[in-house]
């Protein structure tokens, strides 16, 4: 299924990262609570993912306002999550927050 990206402005949080194992324990089960729980926050649009043959992943994960993105950032179990994060599973993560003002591409 692919993603169908709203009609701009909308917002968009790009995330690449790298684990610090290929399967760090307890990381699947909280990546999988995660996306269950962001889906029904307020805002949230969608999101895009790819892991390359190196294991580092880029994701994509719109939202209509940058409203909905602090207040993500800030859910109680979200929090724990980027806790252990940065305590267990990540090599290394960085965060871009952009508006997407516009865009156009095209499909075959």
């Amino acid at each position: 299924m692919s993603f169908v990206r709203p009609e701009p402005p909308y917002y968009v949080v790009v995330i690449s990262s790298s684990l610090t194992a290929e399967d760090p324990e307890g990381y699947a089960e909280m990546a999988r609570r995660m996306a269950e729980l962001s889906v029904r926050q307020p805002g949230y649009l969608g999101r895009e993912s790819q892991t390359g043959a190196d294991g580092r992943e880029l994701t994509a994960l719109y939202y209509r306002d940058a409203e909905s993105i602090a207040a993500w950032k800030q859910h109680p179990e979200h929090l724990e999550a980027q806790r252990l994060g940065r305590e267990r599973w990540y090599a290394d993560y960085h965060v871009e927050v952009a508006k997407v003002e516009r865009a156009y591409g095209f499909e075959r």
